[in-house]
C-alpha cells in the first residue's frame, strides 16, 4: 500500500513538473482532450438536462394515462390528416359508457379546449388565453396545485355555475397580485365568471403542446358549454389506469370498449386514436439517445487528437527522463515500477486537460440556464463518466511509452546522456 502510495504521488509530481516546465506543448497537447471531454461531457450534460425536463412534462401531462381523440398524437412527414378529420369527435356520453366497461381505469375526464380567446376584468383584459371545459377526474390526472382560493367544487361542476380557475400568469396580468383575483369576476365572450381559485406557478413549458396552466382558465365542463360549441372545442376524453395496471393492458381494454362504442366490425379499421403518454416518453428518448451519438462522435475525434498529443508529450518525456530511469533501474526498480508511473503520469496530464472541459461545461451550464429556462445540471454519472474517460485516453496514449520506458537496459540508457 505505502509502495502504491509512493508511486502515485511520484507519478503526480512528474506530471506537475511536465506542466510547469513545458507550458506551450502541453498546453497544446491537452487542448484535444480538453475540447473532446468538453464536446462529449457538454452534449452529454445538455441532453441530459433538456430530457429530464421533458420528460418530466410529458409525465405531467398523465402518468399512465391515455387520450382518446380523433387525432394520432405521433405526427410526421406522411401525416394522414385527410383520414382522421373524417373520424367522430370523441362524445361526454361514451365517457359514461367507458366508466361502466372498462375495470382498468382508474381516473377518466372529459376535456375541451379552446386558445386565442380575450378575458375581460373592468378596464382591463388579456388575449391569448387558453381555455379549458374540465370534468370532475380532470385535477386528478393532471399534476397542478391551487395557490389561492379552491377548486371547482362537485357542485359547480353538476350545475355549471359560472366560477373559473385561473393561472397564475393571467391572474398577475389582471389583478396585479394574484391573491387579490380570488372572487373577482371575469368577463369570457360576454359571459361573466367569479374566480374561486388560482392555480400555482408552474413555469415556462418546453414542450410545443400540452397544458398551458399558467396562461389558462379552467371552467367546469357544463359552465364551457354555456360559451363555447362543443364540436368546436377539441374534446378528448382522458383515461388513466388503475395502480397496478399497465398501459399496454389498459390501451387493450380501450380498444376493445371503443370499437364497442362505435360499433365496428371486426374487419373494419379503427375510428379512434389511443395516445398513450409513454409513447412519447419513448420518442422523447429515443431522440435524445441520437443527438447524444452525435455528441460522441464529435467528441471522440478530439480526444483521439488529444491522445496523439499525450503519447507525443510521453515519447518526448522517456526521451529526456532516459538516464533516470537507468539509474532507478540500476538500483532495483522493476519493470511495472516504472511501467506504473509513466502510466498514472500519462492519465494525470490527460486528467488535467479533462477537468479544464468540465470546467467549461460547467461555466457553460450556468450561461445557458436563464436563456434555455431550465437548469443544466451536471450529474454524477457524468462525472464518473468523465474522469473514466480521461484515465482509460491517458493510459492508452502512455502504454507504448511506458512500455519503451519498462524495457530499457540501464547500462544502455544510464550511457544515453
Amino acid at each position: 500500500m505505502r509502495r502504491t502510495l509512493h508511486i502515485l504521488a511520484s507519478s503526480f509530481r512528474l506530471a506537475f513538473e511536465e506542466l510547469r516546465n513545458n507550458k506551450l506543448r502541453t498546453f497544446l497537447s491537452l487542448f484535444g482532450v480538453t475540447i473532446g471531454i468538453f464536446c462529449i461531457i457538454g452534449v452529454l450534460t445538455t441532453v441530459d438536462s433538456l430530457e429530464k425536463n421533458i420528460q418530466k412534462e410529458v409525465k405531467a401531462l398523465g402518468t399512465n394515462t391515455i387520450y382518446i381523440d380523433k387525432w394520432d398524437y405521433s405526427g410526421g412527414a406522411d401525416y394522414p390528416w385527410w383520414k382522421y378529420v373524417k373520424r367522430p369527435d370523441p362524445k361526454y356520453t361514451e365517457m359514461r359508457f367507458i366508466r361502466a366497461k372498462t375495470t382498468a381505469v382508474g381516473n377518466l375526464a372529459f376535456t375541451l379546449n379552446t386558445g386565442g380567446q380575450t378575458v375581460i376584468h373592468g378596464s382591463d383584459q388579456i388575449e391569448n388565453v387558453n381555455i379549458y371545459g374540465v370534468t370532475e377526474e380532470f385535477n386528478s390526472i393532471q399534476s397542478f396545485e391551487i395557490e389561492y382560493g379552491r377548486y371547482i367544487t362537485q357542485t359547480d361542476f353538476d350545475h355549471g355555475t359560472a366560477t373559473v380557475i385561473i393561472g397564475y400568469d393571467n391572474a398577475e396580468k389582471l389583478f396585479g397580485k394574484p391573491e387579490s383575483g380570488v372572487g373577482q369576476e371575469v368577463t369570457i365572450k360576454g359571459k361573466r365568471g367569479v374566480v374561486v381559485g388560482v392555480i400555482k406557478k408552474v413555469g415556462k413549458s418546453l414542450l410545443v403542446s400540452g397544458w398551458d396552466f399558467d396562461n389558462c382558465i379552467i371552467l367546469s365542463y357544463n359552465f364551457f358549454r354555456q360559451i363555447y360549441e362543443e364540436r368546436y372545442s377539441n374534446p378528448v376524453i382522458m383515461a388513466q389506469g388503475k395502480g397496478n395496471v399497465t398501459t399496454t393492458a389498459l390501451k387493450d381494454e380501450l380498444k376493445g370498449t371503443m370499437r364497442a362504442i362505435h360499433r365496428l366490425s371486426p374487419s373494419t379499421e379503427d375510428d379512434f386514436s389511443l395516445n398513450a403518454i409513454s409513447d412519447f416518453s419513448d420518442a422523447v428518448a429515443k431522440l435524445f439517445s441520437s443527438v447524444s451519438f452525435g455528441g460522441w462522435l464529435i467528441g471522440l475525434l478530439s480526444l483521439v487528437v488529444g491522445a496523439f498529443g499525450i503519447a507525443n508529450i510521453m515519447f518526448v518525456t522517456v526521451r529526456e527522463r532516459t538516464p533516470y530511469i537507468g539509474l532507478k533501474k540500476a538500483i532495483g526498480a522493476k519493470k511495472r515500477t516504472i511501467l506504473s508511473e509513466f502510466l498514472l503520469e500519462s492519465a494525470f496530464i490527460c486528467i488535467i486537460g479533462g477537468l479544464i472541459g468540465l470546467l467549461l461545461v460547467f461555466l457553460l451550464a450556468k450561461l445557458l440556464s436563464g436563456p434555455l429556462h431550465f437548469e443544466i445540471t451536471i450529474s454524477y454519472s457524468i462525472l464518473g463518466l468523465a474522469i473514466s474517460i480521461c484515465i482509460i485516453i491517458g493510459v492508452l496514449a502512455g502504454i507504448i511509452p511506458a512500455t519503451i520506458a519498462a524495457r530499457m537496459d540501464p547500462v544502455v540508457a544510464i550511457r544515453s546522456k
